[in-house]
């Protein structure tokens, strides 16, 4: 430790540099955030909102809702009819998407693929229960696809023996114990439906980030699980499921919901059991002020419903919580994807001629 020697000096470069690194890296994460939060924030997403979407759900036609959504800047939608319009939206979502990547860090890449992997997923949930069926399979449906991976894996699914399917999933990335599933003499397909569920959190939750992004990952993917939880308890004690047939559905531990807390949620009699039992969780709030809506209904959409309007809010705060990294990100394309879905009922309803207020009980609305 002689300050006359070279070892002393080159030690305390070592340290120093060492030092520099560390402050430098969350740094380096942050510093490329900057100009893509930014962007995402100045942009927003209206069709959130309530008061923009009061401006177009009176729309006379079709025409005149393209009109108003095309004012914005980042929306250039065309079509005639409720198909045309609805692919032009799916297209503009895309453009979004790949907007987002190219402002973004290279190390978001792979965020954003799997994100379009969980949009192509209800897709092969569809197809593979036609499969199951023996119904026909519509092979146009293919191109609906957005990854090239899901189109060669729906070609492989019909094309697919029944015996071949087990492999074909198992290639593809799911687990043994989901396709054995498949080889039950009476499908559950609600149970299906959790195990695909299950497989597309489990990839954004393994998906690699930027440093200092794996928290607001993990929270988002945690409140993920926690909503799908809650909703498959919902809807299996709708369709009279028995209390281990409810238990099965449950996809993993969440934010809130731990094992023995669902266990305690599939083991309610009535729907309004299992939403007092969320009492003390976020999911509780949202529900209870929708359980009179259900009681006239008697359909849990209303209850689903209100569980996506409450994930906004839950991406907000975890926007917040994570502001100078991937936080904005995950709120600006959850937000985005809602806007999309919002717009495409919209359309739909003005061309079925439903009322403005018919309409807006099937929106999702971030809470102001």
């Amino acid at each position: 430790m002689d300050p006359n020697n070279y070892p002393f000096w080159i030690l305390i470069i070592a340290v120093l540099a060492g030092a520099v690194a560390i402050i430098a890296r969350p740094f380096s994460t942050y510093i490329k955030f900057v100009y893509p939060n930014a962007k995402f924030e100045a942009m927003g997403n209206p069709f959130v909102g309530e008061k923009e979407l009061d401006s177009i759900v009176d729309s006379k036609d079709i025409t005149s809702l393209i009109e108003t959504v095309n004012t914005l800047k980042d929306y250039n939608i065309q079509g005639e009819d409720t198909y045309s319009v609805q692919r032009s939206l799916d297209e503009s979502f895309l453009q979004t998407i790949e907007m987002m990547r190219s402002d973004s860090s290279k190390k978001m890449n792979k965020f954003f693929n799997v994100y379009l992997e969980k949009l192509d997923i209800h897709l092969i949930k569809n197809q593979l229960k036609i499969k199951l069926e023996n119904r026909e399979i519509d092979e146009e449906r293919i191109n609906d696809a957005i990854l090239s991976s899901t189109k060669k894996l729906l070609t492989k699914i019909i094309d697919a023996e029944k015996n071949d399917l087990l492999n074909i999933l198992k290639n593809y990335g799911f687990n043994e114990e989901f396709t054995i599933k498949l080889t039950e003499e009476k499908i559950d397909f609600l149970q299906i439906d959790t195990e695909i569920d299950k497989y597309i959190i489990q990839r954004i939750k393994t998906t690699k980030v930027p440093y200092k992004c794996e928290s607001g990952k993990q929270k988002y993917a945690k409140t993920m699980i926690d909503l799908i939880n809650v909703k498959n308890v919902l809807r299996a004690k709708q369709l009279g499921y028995d209390i281990e047939s409810c238990k099965k559905l449950f996809i993993g531990e969440g934010r809130e919901i731990a094992p023995w807390k669902y266990n305690e949620l599939a083991e309610q009699e009535s729907i309004s059991q299992i939403i007092s039992s969320l009492e003390g969780t976020s999911y509780y709030d949202a529900l209870k002020d929708t359980i009179e809506i259900y009681n006239k209904e008697k359909s849990v959409q209303v209850l689903e419903i209100a569980l996506d309007k409450l994930l906004l809010n839950l991406v907000r705060e975890i926007s917040m919580q994570n502001y100078s990294s991937i936080g904005p990100t995950i709120r600006f394309l959850v937000s985005k994807e809602f806007e999309i879905r919002n717009l495409k009922i919209i359309t739909k309803g003005i061309s079925e001629k439903l009322s403005p207020d018919m309409i807006k009980t099937y929106l999702v609305m971030e809470a102001a």
